[in-house]
């Protein structure tokens, strides 16, 4: 049996709608590193662990592979252009650009963002082309004033909730 055209697959997994975050963490020389993922999901409630999915060939890959800490940044309506700012490849995501330390573990967290999760790096587990990132929640915030970005069809939007 053969495996789904890549095209194909990439164009079906367009058609669904997820969240999108910034994964940040710190290297080895107290660097800042990130990267945005809308493969995320919560993965326990007990105990509370998250699953984040790198590209192996990411920047930030090597400081995720060393790391002891991490947050999540589920990021709001209207922070778009964040989204993609972490999303390049090879730009200096954090060059003239405010985050703010987690209150627990000090990783950078987004300003304006919908919640924060912040982790200790509980496993990491190969996945293709990919690492999973599994994260113990040692502290999490919402601000339910704001609402969710969106990511569907290679495209940002916001939530409409149905009467």
């Amino acid at each position: 049996m053969t495996t789904a055209d890549q095209t194909a697959f990439r164009n079906a997994m367009a058609q669904f709608a997820s969240g999108v975050t910034i994964v940040t963490t710190r290297d080895e020389e107290g660097v800042p590193r990130g990267f945005t993922a809308s493969a995320f999901s919560s993965l326990s409630l007990e105990p509370p662990l998250i699953l984040v999915c790198l590209d192996r060939k990411a920047d930030s890959h090597a400081a995720f592979e060393s790391a002891e800490h991490f947050a999540v940044s589920i990021l709001a309506e209207g922070q778009g252009e964040t989204a993609m700012r972490f999303a390049r490849s090879g730009a200096d995501k954090f060059g003239g650009f405010e985050v703010e330390p987690g209150s627990v573990t000090g990783m950078p967290v987004i300003p304006g963002a919908l919640a924060h999760l912040e982790c200790r790096m509980h496993d990491r587990l190969p996945g293709g082309d990919h690492t999973i990132l599994v994260g113990e929640v040692l502290f999490a915030h919402t601000d339910e004033r704001l609402r969710p970005l969106l990511h569907y069809n290679r495209a940002f939007g916001s939530f409409a909730p149905q009467d």
